[in-house]
């Protein structure tokens, strides 16, 4: 690979990364949407805020649902400039343009969860189950744009070709279910501490469901967590730094949950919970495919 390919190769790596980062921000403001009930701060209009392109309101629900929206679209945007990029630079059959293909079709997913949730009003008070389920879906499908954004990112500055070994899947893909339960469980868990707020008194006298699954999440924390971090310990022999730094972040992630539990669930610890479970994720996608794959005898960029 020349100089001028290789310049080519760093400048989208780094986008790839920014576009990766700016998606967590996205997902944050979303979770900030959901816990201070301003889901429907545009009421059940969608792609217009309030029947408007652009709201003029002082309505803080509705500047927090419409800045969430807009950074929706940039982060669209992003995306749909990657994959563009993608298909300018490497040849047909890099994976990295299958990588940033699926970023756009998870991306476009999340944006077609939201609208049905603004669409169908299962925002602000509402508590159905159905609610539960999206959340829990929304999260689910959140974990997969992330990974695709990873590997779009990772595979961006690795070998063209590469040869997946066959052995250790089977955990791995165990891992990665767990940590995908883990973030559903939690995301019904967030809802149920944004609409039945943490009381004593409150939880006396209310048997909702949301409220009884509420045990659930810290539950599957202790064990999937600690299943994540034996997996990684055991078999990222060759890989320690990255298999520290995943075991790590799900110590201090559990130190966060404990915390979140105490403190009652406030925004700001919801918030952080939320991001160390996006950078567990991101990690674990790292650690697995460094773990996975082996370099093949032909490392250099097939580009156009």
């Amino acid at each position: 690979m020349n100089a001028t390919q290789q310049n080519k190769v760093t400048l989208f790596s780094r986008f790839a990364w920014i576009t990766l980062g700016y998606n967590v921000l996205v997902i944050l403001w979303g979770a900030l949407v959901r816990a201070t009930g301003s889901g429907a701060g545009c009421g059940a209009n969608w792609p217009t805020c309030q029947g408007e392109v652009i709201p003029l309101t002082n309505q803080i629900e509705t500047i927090i649902e419409f800045a969430h929206r807009a950074s929706s679209g940039i982060a669209l945007l992003l995306v749909l400039g990657l994959v563009i990029w993608a298909f300018r630079i490497f040849m047909p059959g890099h994976r990295v343009r299958l990588a940033a293909t699926w970023s756009m079709i998870f991306i476009l997913i999340e944006a077609l969860v939201g609208a049905g949730l603004v669409l169908f009003e299962l925002v602000a008070e509402n508590s159905s189950a159905a609610r539960a389920i999206i959340i829990a879906v929304h999260l689910a499908n959140t974990f997969l744009l992330l990974g695709a954004l990873t590997f779009t990112a990772s595979w961006s500055t690795g070998p063209a070709v590469v040869e997946w070994k066959m052995e250790q899947r089977f955990w791995f893909f165990l891992s990665m279910l767990s940590l995908i339960v883990l973030g559903m469980t939690g995301a019904i868990t967030a809802l149920g501490d944004t609409l039945f707020p943490v009381s004593v008194a409150r939880e006396r006298i209310t048997n909702h469901f949301l409220v009884e699954l509420r045990v659930w999440h810290p539950v599957l924390a202790v064990f999937l967590g600690a299943f994540v971090a034996f997996i990684a310990h055991r078999i990222g022999t060759h890989h320690r730094i990255l298999s520290w730094r995943l075991v790590s972040l799900i110590g201090v992630q559990f130190i966060f949950g404990l915390m979140n539990i105490w403190l009652k669930a406030p925004v700001w610890m919801q918030m952080i919970h939320l991001l160390f479970a996006d950078l567990i994720w991101i990690v674990f996608v790292i650690f697995a495919d460094s773990v996975l794959t082996q370099q093949s005898p032909k490392t250099d960029h097939p580009l156009n």
